[in-house]
């Protein structure tokens, strides 16, 4: 009888187990990967032509069996504020980082606190940029501020700065696939934060990628040599562009001026280089920088080799970046895990390759207003899927929540994006807003909000200007010619200021709030 007994109390209890472990063990894995400065233009499956498919396969491959969006963008196109979108939701003026000079504070709401509340086990590798300890992670390893490549620096959990040997972009995969290995609780789905710091400025390829692309010529944007005629006083004082902007030891990658002898202003950090590096690095780089000194080019024949230096180093540093998510879902492959795990691969803003004779971003122009979007998750997003829907940086976290089963704080201000990527018709919005504030400060952009539509753009210049400037996307979508104030799009003009003071109102800014936020 006692037997009897005994084994009807062990049957409830797998029952019971079985019925708590499952749901859990059914919660998808979250890895997202966040690189900085990546855009649309150097990724093959947005078809712009730059590239082709054998450059970066792992981010193809991720488009091919998944979903690519088409029509991704940012709220506020710079790093740290980016980042802080992400993690909370919630616009600039709302979690208060505005650009990247002041603080962040880790102490309010994020999604990564709601998922560690709620039985996820988080993580958060690689670049970050926001300062302080990060919260809602069981383990951080973060480059501090912009972290370099070579030879990098760490800080674990917060705390402890570690120097490890080896390329920026080797080391963060391995550090991901070393904390899954190792550290991760298996009885906990995980959610990776996983960013990268390529492609950003100061592009210092890996040993191994140092000749890569040296071969391929590139042709120049078709409007490299814009005048900026048609657009206001923003467009034409502006300090990025490639020719006059961009440092010759920072940037060029030559260890003194060429033209005046003098160092850098800013120099690269060759020093941080083994001498085995160093020389690997001058055997390459050595000889077009002699051939420079000697032909000592100008206009169209300096142009090239700025923008060709610049653009195939920028390739390099991306081609890393591949390498690494390979890896990552290679891993994740033999461990049986891919599948069940929701893969998002995106930039914290898009940036200029050339277009407009422009690096860097800021503005609310469309190279550096979108993003690359790829998802991958084969439960619920067929290969091959392509999402037009406007979707916003904002919305990740709502949507990560949601994959999550968590529930989404009506304070955020995004929107899930789960359904659109499944392929079901969902209302969805019509504009977004964006609100840029950085200035005075780095590349001379100045502040600005605006609206965008499927077709048109309006954008409000405002501080030590007020000028306005409107788009059609359908025939301008270079954005060379504003036609704001044009009769021909009067009622359109009309129709955009009214959304973006409902957009405006929607979000909670205001002039009023616009005005705190300017130095006094």
């Amino acid at each position: 009888m006692r037997n009897i007994v005994f084994s009807a109390l062990m049957f409830c209890w797998v029952l019971v187990s079985c019925q708590t472990s499952e749901p859990e063990q059914q919660r998808p894995n979250i890895l997202f990967i966040m690189t900085d400065d990546h855009t649309q233009q150097a990724l093959h499956a947005y078809g712009h032509g730059l590239l082709d498919s054998t450059y970066f396969p792992n981010m193809d491959r991720l488009a091919k069996e998944g979903a690519l969006f088409r029509n991704s963008f940012v709220t506020n196109s710079i790093c740290a504020p980016s980042r802080a979108v992400l993690l909370t939701g919630k616009y600039s003026h709302i979690n208060g980082k505005i650009d990247n000079v002041g603080g962040f504070d880790w102490d309010q709401q994020s999604y990564p606190k709601l998922l560690q509340a709620n039985g996820y086990e988080t993580a958060l590798i690689g670049k970050i940029h926001l300062g302080g300890k990060p919260q809602g992670y069981n383990y951080s390893l973060t480059l501090p501020g912009q972290g370099n490549y070579y030879n990098p620096e760490f800080i674990k959990n917060g705390v402890e700065e570690v120097k490890f040997e080896g390329h920026c972009e080797a080391l963060i995969p391995q550090f991901v696939i070393d904390w899954l290995d190792t550290d991760w609780d298996r009885t906990k789905p995980f959610a990776i934060n996983y960013h990268t710091k390529a492609p950003h400025r100061n592009w210092m390829p890996e040993e191994k990628y140092l000749s890569l692309y040296e071969d391929v010529e590139f042709a120049f944007p078709s409007n490299f040599f814009d005048d900026y005629e048609g657009r206001g006083t923003a467009a034409r004082e502006q300090e990025m562009e490639i020719v006059h902007d961009m440092y010759w030891g920072w940037d060029m990658k030559f260890e003194k001026n060429p033209f005046t002898g003098e160092k850098s202003r800013l120099p690269a950090p060759f020093g941080r280089m083994s001498e085995e590096e160093m020389a690997a690095w001058n055997a390459v780089y050595g000889p077009p920088n002699e051939a420079f000194l000697t032909e000592r080019p100008d206009g169209e024949a300096l142009a090239k080799f700025m923008y060709h230096r610049y653009l195939r180093d920028y390739l390099k540093v991306v081609k890393s970046v591949d390498d690494g998510i390979g890896k990552v879902l290679a891993y994740l492959e033999e461990q049986g895990l891919l599948d069940n795990t929701v893969v998002v691969y995106t930039s914290d803003q898009g940036f200029y390759l050339g277009e407009h004779g422009w690096y860097d971003k800021r503005f609310m122009y469309e190279q550096s207003l979108s993003t690359p979007l790829l998802v991958r998750y084969p439960k619920e997003i067929k290969a091959g899927t392509e999402v037009k829907q406007m979707v916003l940086n904002l919305d990740h976290a709502p949507t990560i929540l949601d994959f999550a089963g968590v529930a989404i704080p009506q304070d955020m201000q995004g929107t899930s994006w789960r359904a659109v990527a499944a392929g079901k018709d969902v209302p969805w919005r019509d504009a977004i807003y964006y609100h840029y504030y950085e200035y005075p400060g780095p590349h001379n952009v100045k502040r600005h909000y605006g609206v965008r539509t499927d077709r048109y753009k309006l954008i409000h210049f405002y501080h030590d200007v007020d000028e306005w400037e409107m788009y059609d996307l359908q025939t301008d979508p270079d954005e060379m010619k504003s036609i704001y104030g044009d009769p021909a799009y009067s009622e359109v003009q009309a129709m955009l200021h009214q959304k973006l003071v409902d957009l405006r109102q929607q979000y909670g800014d205001s002039d009023e709030l616009t005005q705190q936020y300017i130095p006094q």
